[in-house]
C-alpha cells in the first residue's frame, strides 16, 4: 500500500487561465526556459484553458508566455478561483 505525501510535502501549484491552447504553451515554455525549466516548473493542464504551475517558478513561466505573445487573463491558487471572474 502506497503511503500518501504530506500536505507539507507537496508541490504548491498556481493555476493560471490562457488564451492559447496546450501546444502553443508548451512551445513557449520549452522556447524560453528549456527541458530543465520546463520540468521544475511542473506545467500540467487540469482543464482547457489552465495550466497549473509549481509556485517557485509561476514568474519564469509567465515570462516565456508574454514574450510569445500568450495572454494571462488570471493567475490563482485554486482552480476555482481562476474559473470564477
Amino acid at each position: 500500500m502506497e503511503k500518501k505525501l504530506k500536505p507539507s510535502m507537496r508541490e504548491n501549484k498556481r493555476y493560471l487561465l490562457v488564451s492559447a491552447g496546450k501546444e502553443e504553451v508548451e512551445k513557449a515554455i520549452l522556447d524560453f526556459i528549456g527541458i530543465l525549466g520546463y520540468a521544475k516548473s511542473g506545467v500540467s493542464f487540469p482543464c482547457s484553458g489552465i495550466v497549473a504551475v509549481n509556485r517557485e517558478e509561476i514568474d519564469r513561466v509567465r515570462a516565456a508566455l508574454v514574450s510569445a505573445g500568450i495572454l494571462i487573463k488570471r493567475v490563482s491558487g485554486t482552480i476555482k478561483g481562476v474559473k470564477n471572474n
